[in-house]
């Protein structure tokens, strides 16, 4: 999916950051259990955003719909194993009204569109730069969400996201692999996750709904292969023969996107445990270590060029994204 799924479902269900999950995470136990599952988390999310890179860029393998189509048959089938092994709520064993439908309808639309457009953007983006811009989803998120739900912050957390973008910029100034339509791309995912974040905030915020992010996430899957599967015959109509003749002279590739694809699950499954397991705060502080951790591996392991212009704006962003965090606290 960055899927990179990336980036995955917000975190928004009740369980987060409650004192029966904190006493949950106090003992050695629980401790060891809950970095078991931010181990996982960090490895399925940067797993599966170094595999896109490698599946699009280095392998050869340039359809980034049809990999997301991939994606979203193996959340579709995986989710329903978890609802089937009792993951899903009490709310999600009901049918879905019209209403709710059309809701996971709309936030499937709007999922399905930023994941592709943030794998289209990893053909032409280095992992480290997609993930500098992927790091200022906070300020889409406030843009957003002041023009959809009419949600206003303090002037303090708007301020906070100054650097956020300003670090883009200058990353963007020092980036010596930049790429024009890769980075629309990248910003069109970036506004899209954080559209998709506003929406479901306030959807699974409903009393009506009850429903968490892998209830969510297991209505919203098939409805984004529906929309991938037509989708992908007009953009890419040569997609399934290529996988085919590659599978046929590579039997490696069938694994690796069989891999891949679940890898796309466990990114939502594991965040949707850890945000069980922590608090909002903690998640937040896991979160943009996560960036780093998977700036630092891709450098290790594709070799792009960095320039210490490029560090900078990084730098300075993630320092944005932490100020934006402290800032919304203080304000609550």
């Amino acid at each position: 999916m960055r899927q990179q799924e990336d980036r995955a479902l917000l975190p928004t269900t009740t369980a987060a950051g409650t004192p029966d999950a904190a006493a949950a995470a106090s003992g050695p136990s629980g401790r060891l259990r809950t970095a078991g599952l931010v181990a996982a988390w960090y490895a399925s999310n940067i797993g599966v955003l170094l595999l896109n890179k490698y599946l699009l860029s280095f392998y050869g393998f340039r359809y980034p719909v049809f990999l997301t189509a991939c994606h979203m048959s193996a959340s579709a089938l995986l989710s329903s194993a978890f609802a089937a092994a009792g993951g899903a709520s009490s709310a999600a064993r009901r049918p879905l009204s019209r209403g709710q439908a059309a809701r996971v309808a709309v936030l499937g639309g709007v999922f399905c569109g930023s994941v592709v457009a943030g794998n289209v953007s990893l053909r032409y983006l280095p992992v480290s730069f997609n993930q500098a811009v992927g790091a200022t989803t906070p300020f889409f998120t406030a843009l957003i969400a002041y023009a959809v739900a009419g949600r206003r912050e303090a002037r303090a957390t708007y301020a906070a996201l100054l650097p956020v973008v300003a670090g883009v910029v200058i990353a963007t100034g020092g980036e010596p692999s930049f790429h024009l339509f890769g980075f629309i791309m990248c910003v069109g995912a970036t506004a899209g996750r954080a559209l998709k974040t506003v929406l479901q905030g306030i959807l699974l915020s409903s009393e009506e709904e009850k429903l968490n992010s892998m209830d969510l996430l297991r209505y919203m899957a098939p409805v984004a292969v529906v929309l991938l599967v037509p989708a992908t015959l007009m953009m890419e109509p040569d997609a399934l023969g290529a996988a085919a003749a590659l599978a046929r002279d590579d039997p490696s590739f069938v694994w690796m996107l069989i891999g891949n694809s679940s890898l796309a699950y466990l990114v939502n499954l594991t965040n949707f445990l850890v945000t069980k397991h922590t608090s909002p705060l903690t998640l937040q502080v896991l979160g943009n270590a996560k960036g780093a951790v998977a700036v630092v591996v891709s450098i290790l392991i594709f070799k792009n060029p960095v320039t210490v212009m490029g560090m900078l704006g990084y730098g300075v962003t993630i320092a944005g994204v932490v100020l934006y965090g402290e800032a919304k606290k203080r304000s609550k």
